[in-house]
């Protein structure tokens, strides 16, 4: 493991840490989110469960602003239930999904056609054009280059730019 990946992984642990002992040692009640607060998380399936799992300790907001990995987001949601976070395993896996979808990295000259589906949130159709034009003509450069992928909708991309790596994963994370 590199030292900037340790790093970030013991930032996050700490983030996630520092308001659940703070809440338990205080006994405190925790503040369901507001309405405007809701209102800063994307519709889908996840949401809800997201509200009601990360609410007892330190609240959803929490992710917002926190662009990670799948393996990041996996490894933190572990952590929240090894530190009391009570969910089913569904929805568990329905937070993780979400998560995937509106707050991980897209690595896009690296990840499957699957993976670009959801996180892009485009048709099959539209991620296979993009894992066979970068297999045909190379990796992408810019965004501007992805947008030129046949089927494409700009504004999805426009969208989440925040979020595209242009590198390979493992160059990003070293």
């Amino acid at each position: 493991m590199t030292a900037r990946l340790a790093l970030r992984l013991a930032r996050a642990a700490l983030a996630l840490v520092v308001p659940l002992a703070a809440a338990r040692a205080l006994g405190a009640q925790e503040p369901q989110p507001s309405e405007a607060a809701k209102s800063r998380f994307p519709q889908g399936p996840g949401r809800e469960a997201l509200f009601k799992v990360c609410n007892d300790c330190h609240g959803p907001e929490s992710v917002l602003g926190q662009l990670k990995t799948h393996d990041e987001w996996s490894k933190t949601l572990d952590e929240m239930a090894s530190h009391g976070a009570q969910g089913s395993d569904e929805e568990w896996n329905q937070i993780l999904a979400y998560l995937d979808q509106h707050y991980s990295l897209i690595f896009v000259n690296t990840a499957s056609a699957k993976d670009l589906a959801s996180t892009l949130d485009v048709p099959d159709s539209v991620a296979a054009a993009i894992v066979q034009t970068r297999t045909d003509k190379g990796p992408f450069k810019s965004i501007d280059d992805l947008k030129r992928v046949p089927g494409i909708d700009a504004a999805k991309i426009d969208a989440r730019k925040d979020r595209l790596v242009f590198r390979g994963a493992q160059q990003w994370l070293d």
